[in-house]
């Protein structure tokens, strides 16, 4: 039998909402079928962080590794989704702590109601950086969210993301969790191997567990 699978990865197209200043998608065809041409074939533009995506330490360690070069281990896995839904700015300790026991190498955190996939939220809730050294120490490998950074929008010093730094984890951002139920599925959540590039894109998918 078939295990369930959820898709939990947003809409990527013109209209998809990235951090303000970055580059959107864009598309244009570069041949289209017609007389002389069996096939459409487009170019794309865009940010690799917009959609579901995964940050490279590149992104923000300048001696940091490219995510082509990052292992694929921590997006394959056990994970757990914890419902923090609304709590404010900062996902706190407290906010998560209901669902910590036996906890797997993979995190993803809900905050939203509903995800807003088609416009920008300035006031996105991050982790806390101490949540995240807490979750480092019991054997977390891999952190996600549902908002566009786990740091605040208008952060400059991006503290969470240099505790993921410091503690050689990885993350996933822009993730939509609204139709997920709290509990243990396995993540798999692939990065391109851009071996240039601070970030990729990623179709992340929850798959029931066995």
């Amino acid at each position: 039998m078939s295990r369930r699978l959820w898709d939990i990865s947003p809409p990527v197209h013109r209209g998809a909402p990235v951090f303000p200043g970055d580059t959107p998608y864009q598309q244009v065809w570069a041949a289209t079928i017609g007389p002389g041409c069996p096939v459409n074939v487009s170019s794309i533009t865009l940010s690799p962080h917009v959609g579901a995506h995964a940050d490279a330490p590149l992104h923000y360690d300048p001696e940091g590794a490219t995510i082509g070069d990052v292992s694929l281990d921590a997006f394959i896995g056990p994970c757990r989704v914890i419902h923090a839904i609304g709590v404010g700015p900062l996902v706190q300790w407290e906010h998560i702590a209901h669902a910590l026991d036996g906890l797997p190498a993979r995190v993803l955190v809900r905050t939203y109601e509903r995800m807003p996939a088609d416009r920008w939220d300035n006031a996105l809730s991050a982790y806390a950086p101490e949540t995240i050294e807490k979750l480092a120490a019991l054997g977390v490998r891999l952190i996600g969210i549902d908002t566009a950074s786990i740091d605040p929008a208008d952060s400059k010093t991006l503290d969470s993301h240099q505790v993921i730094r410091r503690n050689d984890m990885r993350v996933l951002e822009n993730l939509v969790l609204d139709d997920i139920p709290e509990g243990d599925y396995e993540l798999i959540a692939l990065p391109l191997k851009l071996t240039t590039a601070d970030a990729s894109p990623v179709r992340a998918v929850l798959r029931e567990l066995t």
